[in-house]
């Protein structure tokens, strides 16, 4: 059976429960009773529990869920406190932030004050989130690749909702809250800085986010057609060579060219997926601050032409009236 394992016949192989590693001292005990699912193992690991929550774990939460309800709340309260049209309309209402006016300060709640207070939290909670990734990994023996890896996306975050605007010297340039507002957001901010697709951050953060779906997507494949091998279990195939390893990295050498190991896949992947929001978030910071117009910044350095001249020029008539009073 193992050897003609693949996609469609997936094998659980399940035993006893574990507890996990042994927790240090000035730690919270994990609470619920282990147990196993036969569905969820298909997606991934079949034990369920025990969970370890912790005290930054439970305040990420908490801020996290206060965030959501202050957003909900308000998305429900625009739509008249009925939840058919709540249903209905939740792809397209939004919680809006301070009109240019208020600039940096702080605005009555209804006018873009419930936006600053759910920003808040919900920063508060990524923040939180980000630590207990930190500590967690530090207290396991583990290295911090994934808490950085989530920090890249929380400096994507802060460029849009807190970084830029304060630049800017404005909550109302920062993204609202909201399914399609924030899409049409991003639409109105290409449009009004020139078309974003002549910024050459968004275009390195275009190629990352390509690469990296690309990447996975080959090395997700490569570990399900060497897995009737046993290749699924990369650890030991990395300090014990065998038929799975082996067979993987010849074929990348014949169809990609290169040589990749079940480590540095892993790290071709890490650094695609995580330059994507670093160089992407690059490119919002300087839209506004430095550059004005991403175009005529292209024309201007030779990578886009600028447009032929269809009509002609327009003449503004107050130049062609002399000695009117």
């Amino acid at each position: 059976m193992a050897y003609y394992q693949n996609l469609f016949t997936q094998v659980q192989p399940v035993g006893y429960v574990s507890e996990g590693v042994p927790l240090g001292p000035r730690n919270s005990p994990r609470t619920g009773v282990p147990s196993v699912n036969h569905l969820l193992g298909r997606l991934g690991n079949a034990q369920i529990g025990p969970i370890y929550l912790g005290g930054l774990g439970l305040a990420s939460l908490m801020c996290g869920l206060l965030s959501f309800w202050i957003i909900g709340f308000n998305m429900l309260a625009s739509v008249q406190w009925d939840p058919v049209q709540f249903v209905r309309m939740l792809f397209w209402l939004a919680l809006e932030p301070p009109a240019p006016q208020y600039g940096l300060s702080l605005p009555p709640l209804n006018q873009g004050g419930w936006w600053l207070m759910a920003g808040f939290f919900l920063t508060l909670s990524l923040l939180l989130w980000w630590t207990r990734m930190y500590t967690r990994a530090r207290a396991l023996g583990l290295g911090t690749h994934v808490a950085w890896a989530f920090a890249a996306a929380i400096w994507l975050f802060l460029v849009l909702g807190f970084i830029r605007p304060v630049l800017m010297g404005s909550w109302a340039e920062a993204v609202p809250f909201g399914i399609f507002p924030h899409l049409d957001w991003t639409a109105a901010f290409s449009l009004r800085y020139g078309n974003l697709f002549y910024n050459p951050f968004h275009a390195l953060s275009i190629a990352f986010l390509y690469g990296s779906a690309l990447l996975f997507a080959m090395h997700g494949g490569t570990i399900l057609a060497v897995t009737r091998f046993g290749g699924e279990r990369e650890i030991e195939q990395i300090v014990d060579r065998g038929t799975a390893s082996e067979r993987a990295a010849l074929f990348w050498r014949w169809t990609m060219g290169f040589n990749a190991t079940m480590e540095s896949i892993h790290r071709w992947a890490w650094w695609f997926a995580v330059l994507c929001p670093l160089t992407g978030g690059i490119g919002i910071l300087l839209t506004g601050t430095v550059v004005d117009n991403w175009y005529l910044w292209a024309v201007k350095h030779g990578v886009a032409v600028s447009y032929p001249v269809v009509f002609p020029t327009v003449i503004d008539p107050s130049t062609l009236i002399q000695g009117v009073k």
